[in-house]
């Protein structure tokens, strides 16, 4: 069962919250859209096909659609939430290629920023000023290649990550866990997704340290002890390093209204 909620249309752009209940594991009937749309996790995971090629799709992993495309969707995982920003293409003076695409930490931030900037009420200029660092950063980002079987190694890695089983702590322990070699599980997990497992498993801690700071943790301190940093100051450089900021200005601009400077 499909819910979507409005929160921002104007003739060139609509920013809407969109909601699954479904737990069918098999593929929906096909189905063709108009619009050209980026699509981004906010929480949950499901599948989707479009055109003969798969994509698994959850918080560290977006896909862009184009018009007349056919896409069929799956949901083993049960239910989720998407943020759904449709556009005309004269937004951005160009398509976007219609491609799955990782969520890396600054997309994820200005994915966060845009949802914050709906809620605003000012849709004529702060939130098209967002959803353009949103699309901007997502097209930046590497489009994930289709192999079947490295898709679902590389997915099932990611799975496990996100899902903080404990062989996910380390390397050799998660290829173990998925029964391959850690030679190949690092191979392919950095073709298929763009980027390396130690990157991707700290863009996860990153995502985590976002929710937390929004929700107003108060201290670094045990926040970095509770996400597995070494230290505060591990977690700091690791949050400036995938996102560009210190944890105290994230908390300025992950509050409802912050503008970015």
């Amino acid at each position: 069962m499909l819910s979507a909620s409005i929160l921002a249309a104007r003739p060139e752009f609509t920013v809407a919250v969109v909601g699954c209940r479904s737990d069918h594991t098999r593929w929906s009937q096909p189905e063709t859209r108009d619009d050209y749309r980026l699509v981004l996790v906010q929480r949950g995971r499901f599948r989707r096909s479009a055109d003969g090629t798969d994509a698994d799709l959850d918080p560290t992993m977006a896909y862009s659609g184009a018009p007349g495309e056919e896409e069929r969707f799956a949901h083993p995982a049960g239910g989720d939430v998407c943020t759904s920003v449709s556009f005309e293409p004269s937004l951005l003076g160009c398509p976007l290629a219609s491609t799955a695409v990782y969520v890396d930490a600054r997309v994820d931030l200005a994915h966060r920023r845009l949802v914050a900037a709906a809620g605003t009420g000012d849709i004529d200029y702060a939130l098209p000023e967002e959803l353009l660092r949103l699309v901007a950063a997502a097209a930046g980002g590497p489009a994930v290649r289709s192999r079947p079987a490295d898709r679902a190694l590389a997915a099932a890695a990611r799975q496990a990550i996100i899902d903080e089983v404990p062989e996910a702590g380390g390397l050799c322990a998660l290829a173990a866990l998925l029964e391959v070699s850690p030679y190949r599980l690092s191979r392919v997990f950095s073709r298929e997704t763009g980027v390396s497992l130690t990157r991707y498993r700290n863009r996860v801690r990153v995502t985590r340290a976002m929710d937390r700071i929004s929700e107003g943790a108060p201290g670094l301190a045990d926040l970095a002890a509770q996400l597995g940093f070494a230290d505060q100051a591990h977690l700091t450089r690791t949050i400036r390093e995938h996102v560009g900021y210190a944890p105290t200005a994230l908390r300025r601009l992950l509050a409802p209204g912050a503008r970015a400077s």
